[in-house]
């Protein structure tokens, strides 16, 4: 039985383990990125999470403490330099799981994990969903119809207009008389 064991241990001992979330951390941390199984990244979650979350804070003892975990330059570098300053304002949550179908020598579940403020793919969406106007089925304010029917009636009277001064000389009543003519 597994009481309170928390931690999935992915088939693997304890310092492989390690290497490989290690490893999984820094590639994340530099390419924005990675493809794995399912099972990998949410283990990789809970260990990338709380390293970005003391990345907020700049300090040689953060600096220290997150090179103890990653055990590259390179990824802590660019963890407290480009990546601190996106995710400033967030308050948690700084990756995002997309499952993308199974593997097709084991059947394995395969997903996407990536640093959410680096897809711009559904940043671009956000922002286009925020700056669009929502409608509802049942009609909107009155004061916006209102407006709508007099400036459509003020158009409407001054074609109208034009149009029949322009209504004898058009094709239409030429095309009467030529029916006319040859029914007689």
């Amino acid at each position: 039985m597994r009481h309170g064991k928390k931690i999935n241990h992915l088939g693997r001992t304890a310092p492989h383990r390690k290497a490989m979330l290690s490893n999984m951390a820094a590639s994340l941390i530099i390419n924005k990125r990675i493809t794995t199984t399912v099972a990998k990244a949410k283990a990789l979650r809970k260990y990338v999470e709380p390293l970005i979350t003391r990345a907020k804070e700049d300090t040689t003892h953060s600096r220290r403490m997150v090179f103890s975990y990653l055990n590259d330059k390179q990824s802590v570098k660019m963890l407290f330099d480009e990546v601190a300053e996106k995710i400033a304002k967030r308050p948690g949550g700084y990756t995002r799981i997309l499952k993308t179908g199974n593997r097709l020598g084991d059947n394995a579940d395969m997903c996407i994990i990536e640093l959410v403020d680096y897809n711009e793919f559904l940043l671009q969406d956000d922002s286009a969903a925020k700056t669009k106007t929502r409608r509802s089925r049942r009609g909107g304010s009155t004061k916006a119809k209102a407006e709508e029917t007099v400036a459509t009636k003020s158009e409407e009277t001054a074609p109208a207009a034009e149009t029949k001064e322009e209504a004898p000389k058009s094709e239409d009543s030429t095309s009467e008389e030529s029916t006319d003519e040859k029914k007689d």
